[in-house]
């Protein structure tokens, strides 16, 4: 973006300079104006076109990274559950009433605990898969925009170049 704006200032200068004196030189630096004022709009598109490739990458790295934070506090929540119910057997069986219930409260919440336990480490793993792969994706199609920029930079400055060797 700051290229681009750049291109404007020199293009404006050099614009003026062109439209002051009709010379040779004045052409000629019209001519470079004009293709500045190019090269500030393929800047612009350049600019744009990885602000929106970068912000995606991100944007989707920060969806998958809240839902392995969910995972997160959906365990860490069972595993409260757990501790509770723990403490609520321990009292059962000092009291001596209601063993069995908390018995089974308790086993209910270590099957889900380790569940959750399970079902964390597999999502972790494909988290880290799908970060990986998107993320080499993301990257090879910002390189392949910028080989096409490029290229489109170099065809302008080969059209300015034969235009300025014909004059």
């Amino acid at each position: 973006k700051g290229v681009a704006d750049c291109h404007i200032s020199i293009a404006l200068v050099l614009n003026q300079l062109g439209t002051s004196d009709p010379t040779e030189l004045s052409k000629f630096l019209t001519k470079i104006g004009e293709t500045f004022e190019r090269a500030r709009k393929l800047e612009g598109r350049i600019s744009s076109d990885c602000d929106l490739k970068l912000s995606d990458t991100l944007r989707y790295y920060e969806r998958d990274s809240q839902a392995a934070l969910d995972l997160l506090y959906r365990r860490t929540r069972s595993l409260a559950n757990l501790e509770k119910a723990n403490n609520a057997l321990t009292k059962a069986r000092a009291k001596g009433k209601g063993v069995g219930e908390a018995e089974s409260a308790q086993k209910q919440c270590e099957e889900k605990f380790n569940h959750m336990s399970e079902i964390g480490k597999q999502e972790l793993a494909q988290f880290k898969a799908r970060r990986l792969t998107q993320f080499r994706k993301n990257m090879t199609e910002l390189a392949e925009l910028q080989i096409k920029h490029s290229k489109a930079q170099l065809k302008l400055l080969r059209e300015v170049s034969d235009a300025l060797q014909q004059q």
